[in-house]
């Protein structure tokens, strides 16, 4: 390993857990914490014997402790479906502040370059279409999804304070609707509940007439931007994300197809807030970075859909 050391919260997560493989590849140690409410010690059973790999059960809430030196802090942890802040939304609106201030906090103190990870939902349910990072967004501060949302609004003004006042090298990255292999069957989010849906026989329920949409992104691609704006002197904020958008109806149609299923599609309600519209303006990180997805929305579904088909046991 080199003299990198990287510190990731949440990092027993779906994303997370892609990131401490991704920065081990790269040649960077990794210390992971994460205190399990949302993560699984599974999504990081291959990484234990990897040199350089170090897992800490831990609330970041409480406390940020990591002896020895640290060269980059990724700050992850957080519910992130729908599901999972709308069960535990005090823990959300914690781990945006209180979690978010303990990690900048340890980044200053081992000098390390800070990445927050912020979401696309601080943009709401947007006005704006495709949404530019200088816009403010549309958000419901008291509806049921404000735990998330102003969780994460908070999150950046916190980060952006650190930079400003204790001049601490700082990044915020906002992630759009990110998927892949470890995501959790009953994550809540849609395309694991399409993929456990068609794979089981059971009818793919589609919220509202199905018209929203969203901006899918592989997460071999997300984390990749990530990296690179992590050793970027860029502070952000900064999107990262799939142009590539499509209804809610025509992703349940699709991955009925690349399933082979014979599963029927329902329709459901839709849930208060939900976002019409989802898609980012990516010029930034193509213009800083040079980032661009490189993976295919069929090459990246059907290599979740592998993923999925193992874990549920279901016939390919």
């Amino acid at each position: 390993m080199t003299s990198r050391r990287a510190v990731v919260t949440g990092g027993a997560g779906f994303l997370g857990s892609h990131l401490c493989e991704a920065l081990l590849d790269r040649g960077t140690a990794v210390v992971c914490l994460d205190n399990l409410l949302t993560g699984s010690t599974a999504n990081i059973a291959h990484l234990r014997d990897r040199p350089g790999f170090e897992f800490a059960h831990m609330d970041v809430t409480e406390q940020v402790g990591v002896r020895g030196p640290v060269t980059q802090v990724f700050h992850f942890a957080s519910a992130a479906s729908p599901a999972d802040y709308l069960r535990y939304p005090i823990q959300t609106l914690d781990v945006g502040s209180l979690g978010t201030r303990h990690a900048l906090e340890l980044a200053v103190r081992k000098g390390a370059r800070f990445v927050l990870a912020s979401t696309s939902e601080v943009y709401g349910d947007p006005l704006e279409h495709p949404q530019t990072e200088s816009y403010w967004g549309n958000v419901n501060p008291v509806g049921p999804r404000s735990v998330y949302d102003e969780a994460k609004r908070f999150g950046e003004a916190l980060t952006s304070a650190f930079r400003h006042a204790l001049g601490l090298d700082a990044a915020i990255v906002r992630i759009f609707n990110t998927y892949g292999p470890r995501m959790r069957p009953d994550d809540g989010r849609a395309i694991p509940t399409f993929l456990q849906q068609a794979l089981t026989g059971e009818a793919l329920t589609v919220t509202g007439d199905g018209a929203q949409t969203r901006s899918i992104c592989y997460v071999d691609d997300t984390v990749r931007g990530v990296l690179e704006l992590a050793e970027s002197r860029h502070p952000g904020p900064m999107n990262i994300g799939s142009p590539f958008e499509t209804s809610m109806l025509e992703l349940a149609r699709y991955i009925i197809e690349l399933t082979g299923s014979s599963s029927p599609i329902r329709f459901i309600e839709r849930p208060v807030d939900d976002p019409a519209v989802r898609r980012p303006d990516t010029a930034l990180a193509r213009e800083v970075l040079g980032w661009r997805p490189k993976v295919s929305v069929e090459e990246g579904l059907r290599a979740t859909i592998e993923w999925f088909t193992r874990e549920l046991g279901a016939p390919v």
